[in-house]
């Protein structure tokens, strides 16, 4: 049993909770995650099984959706609304929908983010939350990340007793950004303290909410020998990639991982890495040899049997 699962993960488990349950589940250990979700985050999580597992970079690599809700009047330590208070600015003269807008805007495109210290960036050799747990102040590398779409999907609500003002929204990222910063960063743009309060991912690695099956649904289906209509084949991972069909004699020599040039395919106008099928299944990914100009070499080999 091998593919790709989009796991709905529920809060409350970690990413390495619903591998260790999948584990479990469909009895393999070749079991592993397209990318974290915290705790108190819900919704798609792509799970790789058996051979499949070699396209987790691939999907680790596509956009994000997520929608969430961002509150202005307190920061946490964590950046959401599991940590403690450290700062508050109570908003005594609630923002219009149009400053928050423009401030939400203004993020759009390539931006800089500062990992939270509750995060899982090493620095070091050590987790962020490991020096952050004891304690320990260290400093944190700035990242790039890309904002595509990043907008507010409700009206902006103020909330007088606590002097706090939320909305939801929804945004559509590259490859690791931190929402949770991005809500905090919003709120600077407007000079107060900012938290994301809520958050789920609607989409990764290609896969929605729609497709994706909870652990309980997952379970019944191994009980019931079905399991497998949940599985998308490890080729829906790299479907991204420009693909050429191997003919025999080439499968043949490329199965073994044979370094060839680049006419070898018949053209060296292809954009590299390349996809080559055979029989429609993915056999391997070949770019670029880094050291001999004109040359390829398999940068990722699915099967070879």
């Amino acid at each position: 049993m091998e593919g790709i699962i989009p796991l709905w993960k529920p809060r409350g488990m970690t990413s390495h909770d619903c591998v260790f349950q999948l584990r479990k589940i469909l009895q393999t250990r070749k079991v592993g995650h397209s990318g974290t979700l915290d705790p108190d985050v819900d919704g798609v999580l792509p799970i790789c099984v058996g051979r499949a597992t070699k396209v987790v970079e691939y999907l680790q690599d596509s956009d994000k959706v997520y929608q969430g809700e961002i509150t202005l009047g307190f920061s946490t330590e964590t950046e959401d609304k599991s940590g403690a208070v450290v700062e508050t600015t109570f908003i005594d003269q609630p923002f219009l929908a149009e400053e928050i807008d423009a401030a939400m805007a203004s993020f759009m495109g390539e931006i800089k983010q500062q990992p939270p210290m509750y995060s899982a960036v090493k620095v070091n050799g050590r987790r962020l939350y490991d020096y952050a747990r004891a304690g320990e102040e260290v400093e944190r590398p700035i990242r790039v990340a890309q904002i595509k779409d990043y907008r507010r999907t409700s009206d902006v609500v103020y909330h007088p007793e606590n002097k706090t003002q939320t909305w939801r929204f929804e945004v559509t990222c590259g490859k690791g950004t931190y929402v949770r910063t991005l809500a905090v960063d919003t709120g600077k743009a407007l000079g107060v303290a900012a938290h994301m309060s809520d958050l789920t991912r609607l989409k990764s690695g290609g896969f929605s909410v729609a497709e994706a099956v909870t652990i309980e649904t997952l379970r019944k289906s191994m009980e019931e020998n079905d399991a497998e209509k949940h599985f998308f084949p490890l080729e829906y991972g790299v479907r991204s990639f420009q693909s050429l069909e191997l003919s025999d004699n080439q499968y043949q020599e490329i199965k073994n991982g044979l370094v060839v040039p680049e006419s070898y395919f018949g053209t060296t106008s292809k954009e590299w890495p390349l996809l080559l099928v055979y029989g429609e299944q993915a056999i391997s990914i070949y770019g670029l040899h880094p050291t001999k100009k004109g040359m390829l070499k398999p940068v990722k080999v699915f099967r070879n049997d």
